[in-house]
């Protein structure tokens, strides 16, 4: 399953699947929000430490350790269906999070002292970043389960406390108040690209929110009528790993969200 080619066919189907939005991924009853220790499944756990490479190089933040799949991995190169689990998206080190990664890293004062969301947080490295910099609360949050489990290990290998992971849709939920959203990588689909529209929209009028996001010029999101409320806070170049994985992307760039 070399990335270069099953998993980026796979991801293509990944995003079809995702268009149909919000699915609560915990039985009914079950509590979305739980603390970060909660997801370590000991079996789940060896598995994710058997099948992925700890790794702080070929990105913007080379201060953070993440568990990803690498060339080195043996699933990188599998069939894309031999992989027993939902798809990794948490597993690769997206622009738009190293950008916003990076940012917060180096700015601590976006979000000393604040309460942060993380939407779409992937391999948790954008809530990470905020953890070291000083947020006093944060929530990161991702569809899927697993991703629940990989930034719990991710939060062990920083050596930050663990932070609360709501495995769940967001968007469908009643609107929390937050200093902060930050999210990356998440304007790959135009009907999710709507939604998220509407709702930061609703979060920055209701609770006057920052919002930062982040993105390296994806066409669902540089053709998005989102680019009128935009305001560029800082560009970077991509490292060359970063590039190859990205199909030629070069730069990635965070943006305040201003309605």
């Amino acid at each position: 399953m070399a990335l270069s080619l099953g998993w980026k066919a796979h991801c293509g189907l990944l995003l079809q699947a995702m268009r149909s939005g919000g699915v609560l991924l915990f039985p009914c009853g079950r509590c979305p929000w739980r603390g970060a220790g909660s997801f370590l499944d000991p079996e789940i756990k060896a598995f994710l430490e058997e099948n992925t490479e700890v790794t702080s190089s070929g990105s913007l933040t080379p201060e953070i350790q993440l568990r990803l799949l690498t060339p080195r991995c043996k699933f990188w190169w599998e069939r894309a269906d031999l992989w027993p689990h939902s798809d990794p998206y948490w597993a690769i080190y997206w622009p738009g999070g190293q950008a916003l990664s990076r940012y917060l890293l180096d700015n601590p004062d976006v979000v000393r002292g604040k309460s942060v969301l993380d939407l779409g947080s992937g391999c948790g490295a954008t809530a990470i970043a905020a953890k070291m910099s000083g947020a006093s609360r944060i929530l990161a949050n991702d569809i899927d389960p697993i991703a629940g489990m990989a930034i719990t290990l991710n939060c062990e290998l920083n050596r930050v406390n663990p932070f609360p992971i709501l495995i769940q849709n967001i968007l469908n939920l009643e609107q929390d108040k937050w200093d902060l959203v930050v999210l990356g990588d998440m304007f790959y689909d135009e009907n999710l690209a709507d939604s998220l529209y509407q709702w930061l929209k609703k979060c920055f009028w209701t609770y006057r929110t920052r919002v930062l996001i982040g993105d390296p010029g994806r066409p669902q999101f540089s053709g998005h009528s989102i680019q009128h409320h935009l305001h560029k806070v800082v560009e970077y170049s991509l490292l060359e790993p970063t590039r190859q994985e990205n199909s030629g992307l070069t730069t990635s760039t965070v943006w305040d969200f201003q309605p």
